[in-house]
């Protein structure tokens, strides 16, 4: 029979018998106890709520609950008011059914309105009992320490140049070091600063050059000022890239790793970014706005799919702004795309735009001022494939109202490239259409008139190739595309292409005519275009390649005779110069439109590392090598303050200011050579001073040994009876020697 309790007896339970320590029960409470969940990462305090009775409590839950469950999921019965004589706290505890929602509901209701009286602010109830834990909060109040101004450095002094020449900067990254110089043209860079270790990574420039970044295994920092002292740190473990909003306002960083959040915590980052890639942070309080995670890019299973079906992994930049920095917005490849609202990073409207098999999208650089529109908003550009008996498309979407203003339909489409001209009046969308047996390509360009009433389209078709490059002119309507007769690829020798240019034709009034073909240029190496940030000069180029480094330089308004066929257009072609940069990686224009740098980059190749720079009529003002030679980068500006009617006067008044500018110019160049000169007869006196005092000091060592003070030049000495002796020596040469034969 089995033992059972009234069976036991005492000497059976005898304590003296066994220790309950030495009893290792371990895995069974491992096993079978209950674990209560602690945690208060669910729960929200919501203040400043306004005072209400019994009776009305009922509707302000409901009221809030409107807003609550706009963040996630909660109900009446999880909001808890608490009452005090009949009279609410003016406060709640909210439970929501997720951290994450909680945290949403922190980040996104917090100083939200409720009405126009009261403004709510929400917290998590683990925030509260951190910080306002007894022993945390000192009951005796003690006034803020209120510190001395000082005054903080001009963060836009570089565009003031000590010289007053107006000189722009640039940023130099070689070996170890990375420095910021003045532009001199032909002479040597002026250093302004030089640090070792600057970056471990790479530099960059935010858009209107007001900071300097740099990479860290820890964050990213920036740095300004005249003392390049750091301004700024986000500390974003890893960061790949980084990306800022086009007024400096935001920036996005991005690590392949994702964030992980210690134990002990993150000195910026909270538990919400753990897991996550990218983070959007405010740049002026440096602090994250909102935080993601990557997404899964759907992939082609077919390996012969055209172009617009394979996709990169990873496309960047992921998230793209609005040109007035009121939204930002990122694409879920085939499906849709979210829309942002700064600061606050909610979605607009709360819901993404379906847009069915999306492939990208672009925003407007600017604020498009359209015709028959009153008021003005953002508008972004995108395609989609054809799908099934769908027809390829492209729209036009107006942001916040979400209205499409444009679209057109494309059939025969392999893929497609989205173009904006720098003032939002032309969007050029490059079509890659294929013929029926899809053996053969060819290029179409749609060109949207995006101010003009209706957006209309002007279609250019008599591209016979396939466009591998298209870049439109900064401020203006003229564009140029390169052309190859061959597929696209990976190629051992790189295919021949062809150079064309497109302006306008010439119409009556402002209008803009139809645009038409300028010039090709065949049997050429070119791949890379580059427009003056003026308009009017550019170069084209072939970069990393092997075999050809050739630079050329175009100017689409020459002032001499213009051929009889170009009478009817809006530019007269001229090549003002060709260069040759052997290795050749990179090309910038300096803000000005004044000067172009090339560099040979140690990322890209170890051979011949270093830079050129050229004036914009193509001549080479200098070179260097230098070894290890990684980065370099013009500083931006911003634009200028200077109204149309300024700017036009100045134009028209140019000549006159071209002659102080001349003047000036020479001055310099003779005051150069002035300093030299004056420098060389300074070393030679100071040679001249140094052989004196040689020669002093000699003579009295000479004088102290009892020896002639001037050994070169002894004195004669003369017979006793004081009579001169003339003392005469015959030398004998032989000058010739010659030998003859006599029969």
């Amino acid at each position: 029979m089995a033992p059972s309790f009234d069976h036991l007896r005492d000497a059976d339970v005898d304590e003296d018998d066994y220790d309950e320590d030495e009893i290792d029960i371990s895995d069974l409470r491992e096993k079978y106890e209950v674990q209560l969940d602690q945690g208060y990462d669910t729960f929200v305090v919501i203040d400043g709520l306004p005072e209400v009775n019994d009776e009305q409590k009922p509707k302000l839950v409901k009221f809030l609950l409107k807003k609550l469950n706009s963040v996630g999921r909660t109900s009446e019965d999880q909001v808890y008011m608490p009452m005090e004589k009949g009279k609410s706290l003016r406060f709640a505890f909210v439970e929501y059914a997720s951290p994450a929602e909680a945290a949403a509901a922190v980040r996104q209701l917090d100083m939200v309105p409720l009405d126009k009286k009261h403004t709510l602010r929400v917290n998590k109830i683990a925030d509260v009992d951190r910080y306002g834990r007894e022993g945390r909060v000192d009951e005796n109040y003690v006034p803020p320490k209120i510190e001395e101004f000082s005054e903080k450095e001009h963060l836009r002094s570089f565009l003031a140049d000590p010289s007053g020449r107006g000189r722009d900067q640039f940023a130099m990254y070689r070996g170890d070091v990375v420095g910021v110089f003045w532009n001199n043209e032909k002479d040597t860079p002026e250093n302004i600063v030089d640090r070792q270790h600057w970056t471990e990574s790479f530099v960059q420039w935010s858009p209107l050059g007001t900071f300097m970044v740099s990479v860290h295994q820890q964050g990213v920092q920036l740095w300004g000022g005249a003392s390049w002292s750091r301004q700024k740190r986000f500390a974003h473990p890893f960061v790949n890239m980084l990306d800022f909003s086009p007024s400096e306002k935001y920036i996005v960083t991005w690590s392949n790793r994702p964030i992980s959040i210690p134990e002990e915590g993150h000195p910026q980052l909270s538990i919400d970014e753990d897991g996550k890639n990218y983070v959007i942070w405010d740049v002026e309080t440096a602090k994250p706005l909102r935080s993601f995670a990557n997404l899964d890019t759907p992939s082609s299973g077919d390996a012969h799919a055209p172009a617009a079906k394979q996709q990169p992994k990873f496309p960047w930049p992921a998230f793209k702004w609005s040109s007035d920095d009121k939204y930002v917005a990122r694409m879920t490849q085939g499906s849709s795309i979210s829309v942002y609202e700064l600061p606050r990073m909610g979605l607009l409207d709360k819901t993404t735009i379906k847009v069915e098999g999306v492939m990208d999208f672009e925003w407007a650089p600017s604020t498009p001022q359209r015709e028959g529109v009153k008021q003005y908003e953002q508008l972004f550009c995108f395609w989609t494939p054809e799908i099934g008996s769908n027809p390829a498309k492209v729209g036009l979407m107006s942001i916040p109202s979400k209205q499409i203003v444009r679209s057109l339909n494309l059939f025969s489409v392999t893929d497609a490239k989205l173009h904006w001209q720098s003032d939002a009046t032309y969007l050029s969308v490059k079509v890659d259409r294929h013929s029926k047996s899809k053996k053969s390509q060819a290029t179409t360009l749609e060109i949207f008139r995006v101010k003009e009433k209706g957006v209309p389209v002007e279609v250019v078709d008599t591209i016979k190739d396939t466009v591998i490059n298209f870049a439109w002119e900064p401020k203006g309507d003229r564009f140029v595309i390169i052309t190859t007769p061959e597929p696209t690829g990976p190629t051992a020798v790189a295919p021949k292409t062809s150079v064309a240019f497109f302006c306008p034709e010439k119409a009556k009034g402002s209008a803009v005519g139809n645009f038409k073909h300028l010039r090709t240029l065949e049997k050429k190496n070119s791949n890379a275009i580059y427009w003056s940030p003026r308009g009017r000069f550019v170069v084209v180029a072939t970069v990393a390649n092997q075999q050809s480094s050739d630079l050329e330089f175009y100017d689409l308004d020459f002032e001499g005779e213009k051929p009889e066929s170009d009478r009817d257009l809006t530019a007269n072609l001229q090549l003002m110069n060709t260069a040759d940069h052997y290795g050749m990686t990179d090309i910038q224009w300096d803000p000005s439109g004044r000067f172009v740098a090339s560099w040979a980059s140690v990322w890209k190749h170890t051979m011949e590392n270093g830079y050129h720079i050229y004036d914009f009529k193509g001549e080479l003002l200098r070179e260097e090598h230098i070894e290890k030679f990684r980065q370099w980068l013009w500083r931006p500006r911003p634009a200028t303050l200077l109204s149309k009617d300024e700017q036009k006067q100045i134009r028209k008044n140019l000549r006159e200011y071209s002659k102080v500018f001349e003047q000036e110019d020479a001055e310099r160049g003779a005051s150069a050579d002035l300093a030299v000169v004056e420098a060389r007869r300074r070393l030679l006196d100071e040679w001249l001073a140094w052989r004196e005092s040689v020669d002093a000091e000699l003579e009295d060592e000479r004088l102290m040994q009892g020896l002639p003070a001037q050994p070169a030049v002894a004195e004669a000495k003369l017979p006793e009876n004081g009579e001169e002796q003339v003392i005469e020596e015959l030398v004998e040469e032989v000058l010739e020697e010659s030998e003859e034969i006599v029969p």
